[in-house]
């Protein structure tokens, strides 16, 4: 059997701890079911224009276990950095794996990844980012699961993806007409409409639930006003992708209602939460909050939260 290439690509802005992290970690993988062992590459897209990781990068590459690139993409944007990676990929290149860099995989992480791809003759495999926390973390916070992601048992067929955990076929990126759309470039969820226009080409995506990946969430995100504001942003990113497939008035429609459902919901939690604890007031607000950000979304209105402060170092 030929051994597959895999290029793994790294977006980073102003986090040299957890570039060098998330580096160890790479540099870590193992290979149980691939075999033969893939060949790997690590590219990293620095998107500060000063090029801070320019040297972190150089210096962990001179006794590094895989090729390490690095690139300065230096018009801020996720959006940017992302089509610069993916630019950047060594032709030849069998599939290409996104992770971030407030992340660290489990050794196993590529493994299971292009295990599952090769299982269900997948276009797109995706993981779960479980929390690890920094720090100190209120009870509230556990009891209320509200970094924990959503799972499936592997090889449940998806409509999205997200690029966290993700590995992809290279085709997909040569045949697909548009990359990561740069117009979200400040506010986040050009991977969200990417793979929902994966989804809609006719490609395969899939879960792998053993493919993990541990994000690193620091003592500025474990509290109500971090989990609220992502909530809010996250609604306005989904109006703003799904106004991409189905028309404005459709979607003010089906949105509106969903929206009030959130908002009733969130008032009916919040008037228990006396009775069941600061973690139900917090998910009460969570779910206004996710209302909100729809309605305001339907308006036009954008949150870029990439404009706003960087979490972790």
């Amino acid at each position: 059997m030929n051994r597959v290439k895999v290029a793994i690509c790294v977006i980073t802005y102003r986090r040299p701890e957890g570039l060098k992290r998330l580096l160890s970690g790479l540099d870590k993988l193992t290979f149980a079911k691939c075999r033969p062992h893939p060949i790997v590459e690590v590219i990293v897209v620095d998107n500060d224009p000063s090029g801070a990781a320019r040297e972190l990068c150089k210096e962990i590459g001179a006794t590094y276990r895989w090729p390490l690139q690095y690139y300065n993409e230096p018009r801020r944007g996720i959006a940017y950095a992302r089509n610069k990676a993916v630019a950047c990929v060594t032709a030849g290149t069998d599939f290409v794996g996104f992770i971030d860099d407030d992340e660290v995989p489990e050794v196993s992480w590529l493994d299971e990844l292009l295990d599952v791809q090769q299982s269900y003759g997948a276009d797109v495999v995706s993981g779960p980012v479980l929390p690890h926390f920094i720090g100190s973390v209120p009870d509230w916070i556990l009891k209320g699961k509200f970094f924990e992601p959503r799972r499936y048992p592997t090889g449940h067929p998806l409509t999205l993806s997200y690029t966290g955990n993700v590995l992809v076929r290279s085709e997909v990126f040569d045949k697909m007409r548009r990359l990561f759309d740069e117009r979200y470039a400040m506010t986040g969820g050009e991977d969200f409409l990417f793979f929902m226009r994966v989804y809609h080409a006719g490609y395969k995506i899939v879960w792998a639930d053993e493919a993990l990946v541990y994000e690193w969430v620091p003592e500025s995100r474990a509290n109500a006003r971090w989990i609220l504001q992502r909530a809010y942003s996250g609604a306005n990113q989904f109006i703003r992708v799904e106004l991409n497939f189905r028309t404005l008035r459709m979607v003010a429609i089906v949105r509106s209602m969903t929206a009030s459902i959130r908002i009733v919901q969130g008032l009916l939690l919040v008037a228990l939460s006396l009775a069941l604890g600061r973690h139900a007031l917090i998910k009460g607000l969570q779910y206004m909050s996710r209302g909100a950000g729809m309605l305001i979304g339907l308006t036009g209105m954008r949150y870029e939260q990439y404009r706003r402060k960087i979490h972790g170092t």
